[in-house]
This record gives structure tokens, sequence and C-alpha cells, in this order.
């Protein structure tokens, strides 16, 4: 993903909308929680540290709590002989468990390991257990599930696994409202917190006030912000503060939250169709990877809807994309806008990636003011929140010529920029916008 990893955050003031304080005894539970819980509590004193550090060792240490488990992989990361990232897999069939410990170490010795109860037949992730380099627990998570089998709430535990500290909804009902009219822009990523009065107020929604936004993800209308592609238990949570940068800078948008579909990207064409058949004239897309063959359905479908403008993040490699391409930023579409992060005084931001000919534009995006899916202000800088600053002054100018198509406001966009302040040879093709939300007098 582009800018999640550089977020960085200065918490104003908190408020309270997800994270719900729990009192000191835990919530009700189900039986495979409970086993869980059972089983975390035993797992790192009888196999941590020496059976990580060796796990040839393991199945001598496999005896009480953990009798039944066999060693199903282990699978190193780093140099041969001197790992940095080890993964084990143990599995109970019996108990339709699978303990997965995942250990990083330094020259040291251990830095962190966790340790993970799945559901053996589904692969479905029950609980987790973080700890130091000591192996003690740090703290807990468990995903809670509904009748349907969705995930319904991420509870935080503290370090007895058992006190409740927070507990995050994954998947809510979208709060009732109105459409409110404005130029409709789709916003694809991670999803968004529509539990947030200034996300909700601009939802685009259909005459009986029924939200139009997709989670490609999940298969239903309730794209809440959580990308759980690295861990289930620790979701990236990219598109809230994106989006809450885009309705700043056009605050008459209709946000249209498509959340991207991970698990099966040739599902992004759909992505591109919702955001046609909801009337989106211009589609923010802070995301990216080097795998073109992921981008192969949007880009058809892209091509397919020349009315619709593509903003999409140069990304944040520190990286030459004309040499080393990356998508669908290198996607040769007319109707694609590739945007990248400047500092306040035209130049290229550290750690943003550029190329004179993939990339378009720079604009500042560094220690911008954003609102993360908690509702707290911080900041946040990268390439991928060049998107909404772009996406919104293209909103603007299409609420005052609406009559525009791609073809027209693409231009109408790059009119604004000038030439970069930086020397040396051009690292963009068309320029720089000193301040993107500045429509003059």
């Amino acid at each position: 993903m582009t800018a999640a990893s550089r977020l960085r955050w200065r918490v104003c003031a908190l408020v309270i909308v997800l994270a719900v304080a729990a009192p000191a005894a835990a919530s009700p539970e189900g039986g495979a929680e409970a086993s869980a819980r059972a089983l975390l509590r035993l797992a790192p004193g009888a196999i941590c540290p020496e059976g990580v550090l060796d796990p040839d060792r393991l199945p001598g240490r496999l005896a009480g709590a953990l009798a039944g488990f066999t060693l199903a992989g282990v699978t190193d990361r780093g140099p041969p002989g001197a790992w940095v990232r080890r993964e084990i897999r143990l599995e109970r069939a019996r108990n339709d468990q699978a303990l997965l410990v995942s250990a990083s170490r330094s020259p040291a010795g251990l830095r962190r390991v966790v340790f993970e109860v799945h559901g053996l037949a589904a692969g479905r992730p029950v609980m987790m257990a973080l700890a130091g380099g000591d192996c003690a627990p740090r703290h807990a998570r468990a995903i809670r599930y509904g009748a349907t089998g969705a995930a319904r709430e991420l509870v935080h535990f503290a370090a007895d696994l058992t006190t409740v500290q927070t507990i995050e909804p994954l998947n809510p009902p979208v709060p009732a409202g109105h459409d409110p009219g404005g130029v409709t822009v789709a916003h694809i990523d991670s999803g968004v917190n529509y539990l947030l009065p200034e996300i909700a107020a601009r939802l685009a929604r259909d005459g009986e006030g029924r939200t139009l936004g997709l989670d490609l993800w999940d298969g239903d209308a309730r794209p809440f912000d959580g990308d759980q592609g690295r861990s289930p238990f620790f979701p990236i949570r990219h598109g809230t503060p994106v989006a809450s940068l885009l309705v700043k800078e056009a605050p008459a948008v209709r946000l249209l939250p498509i959340r991207y579909p991970r698990p099966d990207m040739a599902r992004m064409a759909e992505a591109v169709e919702a955001a046609a058949a909801a009337g989106a004239k211009i589609v923010a897309l802070p995301m990216g990877s080097r795998k073109r063959g992921d981008w192969a359905g949007f880009e058809a479908a892209a091509r397919a809807h020349p009315e619709v403008l593509f903003i999409v993040s140069a990304g944040n490699d520190g990286r030459d994309i004309d040499a080393s391409p990356l998508f669908p930023a290198s996607l040769p579409l007319d109707n694609l806008i590739v945007v990248t992060s400047s500092d306040a005084f035209g130049r290229l931001a550290p750690g943003s990636n550029w190329g004179a000919a993939s990339v378009d534009l720079m604009v500042p995006a560094e220690g911008l003011e954003v609102t993360d899916y908690r509702g707290a202000r911080g900041t946040a800088s990268g390439s991928s929140y060049a998107v909404p600053r772009v996406a919104a002054l293209a909103a603007r100018l299409l609420e005052k010529h609406p009559d525009w198509t791609a073809a027209e406001l693409k231009p109408a966009v790059f009119a604004r920029a000038v030439p970069p302040l930086e020397r040396g040879s051009p690292r963009v093709a068309v320029g720089w916008i000193p301040n993107p939300a500045d429509d003059g007098a």
C-alpha cells in the first residue's frame, strides 16, 4: 500500500467513536475464544524461547495443554542460518485449532513473538497475544463474529488476556442520512469510518437514504475502514484520513467509498463500474502495487469509461517509476492523473516516487492535518495524501463547470501547475501545484 506506514499521528483531541472503554471483567465470549485464551496462557511458556529458537525441539515440548499438536511447518526469512523472522505453524485437529507463532530477532536475541490461534477447518482467526523478547504477553486481541459468520468486532485485552480495554466495530451499520448532492467522487481504498459525522454527512445515497458505498472485500454495502491483508488483528486504517482530507478541501463533495477487493484484485473492474453507475466523474485511488496483472481488470474498465477521471498515487518507495513501474500509476490511460508528494517549497518529498514520463504532478502533501479513523486529529504525509488534494481540486472545478468531460477536466487541473523549484532534470511530466486548495480570487 502507499503511505500507510508513514503516518505520523499527533493526537490533539480524542473523539470516542470506535474505542469503547470496557469494564475490568471480560465481556461474553464464545467457546472458541475461551479455548484460544486458555491456549495462549500456556503456549508462550511451553515453547518459547527454546522451541522458537530451535524448532527441532518442539515435538518434545508439545505436552500437557499442547498435547495433540503437531508441527506443520517452519518458514524462515533472512540470510541462511541467520533468520530475522521465523513463522511456525502447529496444528491440533481434534480441537480444530492452528497455533501460529511469528518471531522476529536481532543479533541481541528475540525481539517480538506473536502467538495466534485460528480455526483449523475454516482458517478463521480467533485470538492472538503479542509478547516481547522475554516471551511474556504484553496484550492480546480477539475477533468476535456475528451469527452469519462475519467478523463483528475486534476486542483489545490487557496483558492478563482477560481485561477488556477497548472494542472496535469491524462492520457496523451505516448511519441513517440523506444524499448530500454535489460532485460525486469515488474513493477506492481500505474503506472509511462512516460513523464519523464529517464522513457520514457526505456519503452518496439513493433516494431512500441507503448508502451507495460498496465493500468488495466483504461483499456488502458497508465499506468500513480496515485492511486486514497483513494481519487480521492489526488492520491498516488508511482510507479514513485520506477521505477526511478530500471532504475538507472539497466540502460539497458527494463521497462514494469503495473498499478495494484485496482477496481478488480482478474485481477492481467492479469498483470502476460501481463508481460510473453512481455518477462519479472523478475516482481517487491512493494505492498501488508492482504486479500489473492485479490491475488488468481495472485497466480495461477505466478504458471503457473515458468519462471518468482517475487520480492515482505514484507511491512511496523512493524510486523512479519510469524505470521500475508501479501500477496503476504506470498504466497508459488517457483519463489518468498520477500525483506525488512535494514539500512546501516545490521539492520532491523524501521517499516519494517520481517519473519524468509516468508522474504528472507534485503537490504539497507532507505534514497535512487529517482525521484518523478514531476521529482524532493528526498529521500524515506521502503521495497517498496528494491524491485527495488533486481530487478535491478537480471536484471544485467540476462544480463550477458541470458539463466538462474528463478530457476537459484533466487539462484544467494541469493548468494550475508551475515548474517545480528543485534543481536538475524534471522529475514529473507537468509540474508542481503549490496550493491545490487555493482557487484564487
